[in-house]
This record gives structure tokens, sequence and C-alpha cells, in this order.
């Protein structure tokens, strides 16, 4: 695993050159190597918790190592970059910093298993206007955590100050994983067939996208305080806010391992029609029941405050549906059984149909969600 500390990327950006003696300093400029350098010795523990068999050498390296095993005939790589969004803006105000982590796994992991890909390993990217230690290692906490929950290992990494940039209490981060998955076992379009089933896999919320109209309905137009109490949520505004990305990899992976599955669709910026539209062919339509589920509060608090119309909500939010499987319709009820022994909620949403028109868009959603 390579070592995450500030004076990688921060030397190139921010005139180290300039360090003369007794003149101007790395430390004055803003960055402070031993702050990153404490910052690893919180995180690292955490961080090797996060791993395989298949990592070789440990913390501390240019690079990370992984040894690609397990006797695959023909195995593809595969590779997701992503980060977190304005999600952050929510864990900065409240101070709350592990759980970020966990948004930021999901979103690549999530997007590796579409594909059929076993995710492998992770290497992050943090990016903070100060090294403050304690919150680099809250952030790696919940990384780490995200990486034990997908099977995967958090192979390295990368911690850059960028004093002058940012904001001393600002950070950002974003992340790439690699999986594997066997050429002749790739899922994709190509896959779906007429008749095949659409089920669906509960969120956990909003995830982690959205959040900049969630912010400006719920904090700037409706005035509502992170901190107080919302009687529809049983918590407060800020905990429903930061519930973290539910992560799907192994689920998915299980649901491989027992049914026929054509494709999956990782529900996220563009809502659930366009997402599932991405994995169907053409001349093909999956014809989605609203009324088979019922989005959860937080979805209809922000349509009622911000007054934002259907199609708004659902090209901005997941709606309540973070990953969906298109099945072999013999299966349908084994993938259903499946998901529910793994305690994922799940449902049938639709399924899929010939085209009458061959300009047809390839997701139809109909029907209304009760009591929303």
């Amino acid at each position: 695993m390579t070592e995450q500390t500030p004076s990688g990327a921060g030397v190139n950006d921010t005139g180290a050159d300039e360090a003369q003696s007794g003149g101007a300093s790395y430390a004055a400029a803003g960055v402070d190597i031993e702050a990153g350098d404490r910052a690893v010795e919180l995180f690292a523990p955490l961080a090797k918790k996060a791993s395989r068999p298949e990592v070789q050498g440990g913390l501390g390296g240019f690079a990370g190592l992984f040894a690609l095993k397990g006797g695959y005939r023909e195995p593809l790589l595969a590779a997701s970059t992503d980060g977190v969004g304005t999600k952050i803006a929510v864990a900065q105000a409240l101070d709350k910093h592990d759980t970020v982590g966990l948004d930021l796994v999901a979103m690549v992991v999530d997007d590796l298993v579409v594909c059929g890909a076993e995710p492998l390993f992770l290497q992050d990217y943090i990016a903070v206007g100060k090294v403050v230690p304690e919150r680099v290692a809250q952030i790696v906490s919940g990384i780490a955590e995200g990486c034990i929950q997908a099977g995967c290992a958090l192979l390295g990494g990368e911690t850059a100050e960028h004093p002058g940039l940012m904001g001393a209490d600002d950070y950002d981060i974003s992340a790439t994983g690699v999986g594997v998955v066997e050429a002749d076992e790739v899922l994709g379009p190509d896959r779906v067939r007429p008749g095949d089933v659409v089920i669906a896999m509960g969120s956990s919320g909003l995830h982690s996208n959205g959040y900049s109209l969630a912010r400006r309905v719920l904090l700037d137009i409706d005035r509502m305080a992170l901190t107080g109490h919302v009687e529809e949520f049983g918590r407060t505004l800020g905990e429903e806010l930061l519930e973290p990305t539910k992560i799907y990899a192994k689920d998915c992976l299980a649901l491989i391992a027992e049914t026929d599955v054509r494709t999956f669709a990782h529900v996220t910026g563009g809502g659930l029609a366009n997402n599932l539209a991405r994995v169907l062919p053409a001349g093909l339509v999956a014809e989605i029941d609203r009324g088979t589920w019922n989005p959860a509060p937080i979805f209809k608090l922000i349509a009622q405050r911000g007054r934002v119309e259907r199609a708004e909500m659902e090209k901005t939010f997941n709606m309540g549906v973070g990953m969906v499987a298109v099945v072999a319709p013999e299966d349908a009820d084994r993938a259903l059984a499946v998901l529910t022994a793994r305690h994922i909620e799940c449902w049938t949403l639709g399924s899929v149909k010939k085209a009458k028109d061959a300009d047809a868009a390839r997701v139809a959603l109909l029907g209304e969600h009760p009591r929303f």
C-alpha cells in the first residue's frame, strides 16, 4: 500500500522550491509535512485491515502491488473513478467525517460490479486545505470500512495539502477502483432479452447524488437546521443526510453466483430511468411500475419544501432504488430470495419488453408512488 502524505502532490502545487535557508519554508507556505506523517500513523492500522491475500508489500511504497491470482481463463480488468460530491459539505458543517469514506467506496465499487466485476482494490485521493491528522484518519476509517464491506483492498492513496487553493477546513475525496471479470462473463445490454424481470434493491436514502439540490431546498430555502430533529426521519436532518451510501457489491456478486443475471444498473446521477437505460439494448423497453414502492420521507420532504416537479426529482435522485438487477424470468423468485436472505430490501420493479416504436425511450416509468 502506498503511503498517504501531503508531501506528494503538494510539492508540485505549492512552490516548495521557494524554500531557502533563512527565508521562505514549506511550513510557512502552509504545508505541514509532520502533520501528514501523524495522519499516516493514525490511519495506517485502519487501512491495513482493508486488505486481501493478493496485496504485496505494505505501507510506504511509491506504488501498491497486487498479484492477480486465481487461475482466470481470460480476465478483464475493470476500472472506475468517482467522488462523493457536495455531500461533503454536510460532513464539514457537522464536523463528522467518518461516513463519507463509505460513500466514496460505494460509488466506485458499485459501478464496477455492474459489468460483473469483482472489486479487487481501491486507491483514494484526499485533497485538504490543511492537514488535520484526526480528521484525515476519520475519513480513511470510513474508506477502510467500505473496502471491508466490499471485499476489496485499500491498496494506497495520496493526501495532498493545498493551502491557498482550499480553505483550512475544506477537503474533497475521490478514488479509483479496479476489479476483474472473465471476458465471457461480462454483463451488459447484449444479454438482456424480452421477458426479463427488473428487480430493485432499496437505497439507504439519498446516497451521494443530488446534494446540491437537497441542500438548496432544505438548508437555503427552507432554513432547516442540520441538528434539528425531523419527525418523519426519527432523527436529525444531518443524520439523515449523512446516512452512508449502501454498498451492494457482495450482494450483486452473490446474485451472479446463484441466478442468471443479465445486467445491473447502479442508480446514481441521472436517476433510475437514465441509468437503467444505459444497460438496455435498442429495441427493448423496461416498463417500471412506480406503484411497487414508496420513496422514503426524505424524497417527499425535498419535493414538497422545494416544490420540485416529479421529472426533476426522478432525474436528480435515486427515489429509493439504489441498484437494479435485470434477471432471466425463471430466476426472478430465486433472485428475490437470495437478496432477502442477505437482508437487502428488494422487490419486482417491472419487466423488459419489445419496444413498439424504434425511437421509444428504453425505460418507461408508469403509475404513481403510493402516499407520495
